[in-house]
C-alpha cells in the first residue's frame, strides 16, 4: 500500500512539473520569428519617445521581467531587448508609471490596451489610430492569462 502511494505521489509530481514546463515552453516554441535589431532601429529612429525596461521593478522576479530600450511613436511600440517568455502578453499604455500588480489593477481603468506581444526578444506592436501615445507616459507588459505584471517603462 505504501509503495503504491509513493508511486502515485511521484507520478503526480512529475505530471505537474511537466505541465508547468509546458506552460513555460509552449509560448517560446509558438512565438513567431523576432524582428531584427536593424529593422527595429529604423523604426526607433522615427519614434517620439524612449524608455527602458528594467529587471529591478517591484513585482519583477525570475519569471517576470523585461530589459531593453522601448520606443514609442504614433504608429508602433518597439523593443530592442528581451522579456521573460510567457503566454498571453499584452502591451498597455498607462498615464502613470506602475511596477506592481496591485498598482496595475488600481489604474487599469485609465489604461489602454494596445495589442498582443508575441515575441520575447525584440518586438513591434502596432498602435491603433484611435490611440494617442502622448496621452500616456508608460508602457506596460501584462500577462492576461495569469494576471501577472511583467515589466514597465516610463517613456515621458
Amino acid at each position: 500500500m505504501r509503495k503504491k502511494l509513493i508511486l502515485l505521489v511521484s507520478h503526480l509530481l512529475f505530471a505537474a512539473a511537466g505541465f508547468a514546463l509546458g506552460i513555460y515552453a509552449l509560448p517560446i516554441l509558438m512565438a513567431p520569428e523576432a524582428p531584427s535589431a536593424a529593422s527595429i532601429a529604423q523604426l526607433q529612429s522615427r519614434s517620439d519617445y524612449h524608455g527602458q525596461f528594467s529587471r529591478d521593478l517591484g513585482d519583477s522576479d525570475l519569471l517576470h521581467w523585461g530589459e531593453g530600450e522601448v520606443s514609442v511613436s504614433d504608429a508602433e511600440v518597439t523593443l530592442v531587448g528581451q522579456i521573460a517568455p510567457g503566454p498571453d502578453y499584452r502591451l498597455y499604455l498607462s498615464p502613470k508609471f506602475v511596477e506592481t500588480e496591485a498598482d496595475f489593477a488600481d489604474l487599469k481603468h485609465a489604461m489602454v490596451q494596445v495589442g498582443p506581444v508575441k515575441t520575447f526578444e525584440n518586438f513591434v506592436v502596432s498602435v491603433p489610430q484611435s490611440i494617442d501615445p502622448s496621452d500616456y507616459n508608460t508602457v506596460i507588459i501584462w500577462c492576461e492569462a495569469f494576471g501577472q505584471f511583467i515589466t514597465a517603462a516610463q517613456y515621458r
